[in-house]
C-alpha cells in the first residue's frame, strides 16, 4: 500500500495522541507527565492550528509531523512504521516547504538524533533539560536548503 501525506484533520487527534502517548508510556527514560486525554488533546491544539502532518497507510496514520513555520515541534511514528521510511517522507515535506527548520531532541534519544544527522541537520546547540518540561538535556539542530535549491 502506499503511504501518503495529508494534513490532520480534527478527527486524527486521538490516533495522534496516541502515538505520542505510547512513545511517552514506552521511553524507559521518558518522564510520564500526562494522561492519555491531555495529549490526545494538546495534539487536538496542533491539529487545530494547521500544524500537523499526517502519514496514512490503508487508511491507516502510522506518524506525523507537527511544525510551526521553521520549528519542527513533533516527529513520532507509531512503532510498526519505524525503519519503513515514513519519517524520512514526512521530514522531507517539512523541508519542501520551509527552506530553514529548527527543531530540538532529547540527549537520551540516540536513535532520533542519528536520523537528523542522517537527513542533513547539524547540531547546533545542547541544553541542560531547564528549558523544557521533561527537564532533559536536549540538543538543538537545524536544517537549512542549499542554495539555489527550490523551497
Amino acid at each position: 500500500m502506499t503511504l501518503i501525506l495529508r494534513p490532520a484533520a480534527p478527527l486524527d487527534a486521538g490516533t495522534v495522541g496516541d502515538i505520542l502517548y505510547h512513545f511517552q508510556q514506552e521511553t524507559d527514560w521518558m518522564p510520564k507527565l500526562y494522561t492519555s486525554a491531555e495529549v490526545i488533546s494538546f495534539c487536538g491544539t496542533m491539529i487545530d492550528r494547521g500544524w500537523v502532518t499526517v502519514a496514512e497507510r490503508g487508511g491507516c496514520v502510522e506518524g506525523f509531523l507537527a511544525r510551526d513555520g521553521e520549528e519542527v515541534c513533533a516527529l513520532y511514528l507509531a512503532p510498526e512504521a519505524c525503519g519503513l521510511g515514513t519519517g524520512k517522507m514526512l521530514l522531507d515535506a517539512a523541508k519542501a516547504a520551509a527552506p530553514h527548520l529548527t527543531l530540538r531532541t532529547f540527549a537520551a534519544n540516540a536513535g532520533a538524533q542519528k536520523f537528523y544527522l542522517r537527513e542533513g541537520f547539524a547540531e547546533t546547540g545542547r541544553a541542560d533539560g531547564s528549558g523544557n518540561e521533561e527537564g532533559l538535556p536536549d540538543i538543538a539542530f537545524e536544517w537549512r536548503a542549499a542554495q539555489g535549491a527550490a523551497a
